[in-house]
């Protein structure tokens, strides 16, 4: 892998949060002594630094293909961090406390890109999950309310509605009951098409202006009103049904 040194020092130094940083010895490559190093975890690297005030690090660990395991050593509280390969290298390290040591091996394994696409895979199950229970919950939910009917129930609409003056009218849908015709200008013309309904009756009011008559609610409207009566109705059933199975 081909690392550009300049942006690597840059990332390491810069103000981005890092995901844990502290004291640990490292145990050399060629002498077993252990130095003590100033390391910061960013993302799947492994920064480490002569002193904590040092501006460019010495040295990069790519956490990715490897192990983070306990291991036994000379210093109390040592783990590995283990690579794949007969010709990998083997970083021993070692905290100062327990509590430090524990960290560190919980954010070092936590850190490789494999962890976290298992972490994405698991909570995409999790939110398909609860999305199946919440769309069981409100099919269950309107049953309770008795709100859901089955399409045999519901009324068949044409294809293309009637129309009166160019707006189409639910109440000239087939299979709706018609209210008697009592204008005296109803049923078809010659052709066989519908009559336009009659205009409103014109009222003379106290000051001798004309005034158009009251309008009067469309089927539309008595159908919204009667069925929002009877939604909230059982609305409220439900809640005290749900309010009384409470202990």
């Amino acid at each position: 892998m081909k690392l550009n040194e300049r942006s690597l020092a840059f990332y390491a130094t810069c103000d981005s949060p890092a995901d844990n940083s502290g004291f640990l010895y490292k145990r050399g490559e060629r002498h077993t002594a252990y130095h003590r190093r100033w390391f910061v975890l960013k993302g799947n690297m492994l920064f480490y630094f002569e002193e904590r005030e040092s501006r460019e690090p010495v040295g990069v660990i790519v956490l990715e293909g490897c192990n983070v395991e306990l291991c036994e050593s000379a210093e109390d509280f040592a783990f590995a961090i283990r690579f794949g390969g007969t010709k990998s290298r083997t970083y021993v390290l070692a905290a100062e406390s327990q509590a430090a040591m524990e960290s560190w091996v919980k954010s070092l394994s936590r850190a490789s890109f494999d962890y976290m696409r298992l972490v994405v895979r698991e909570l995409e199950k999790q939110l398909e999950e609860m999305r199946r229970g919440l769309a069981g919950d409100c099919r269950g939910s309107w049953k309770s309310l008795g709100l859901e009917r089955s399409p045999e129930r519901l009324p068949a609409l044409p294809a293309i509605l009637p129309k009166e003056n160019g707006c189409a009218v639910w109440n000239n849908a087939l299979g709706v009951d018609q209210p008697p015709d009592t204008s005296g200008c109803g049923g078809h013309n010659d052709e066989g098409n519908p009559r336009p309904p009659p205009l409103p009756p014109r009222r003379r009011v106290s000051n001798g202006s004309a005034s158009t008559a009251p309008e009067v609610p469309s089927t539309f409207c008595r159908l919204h009103e009667r069925y929002s009566r009877e939604v909230a109705r059982l609305r409220q059933e439900w809640l005290e049904k749900q309010r009384g199975a409470r202990p």
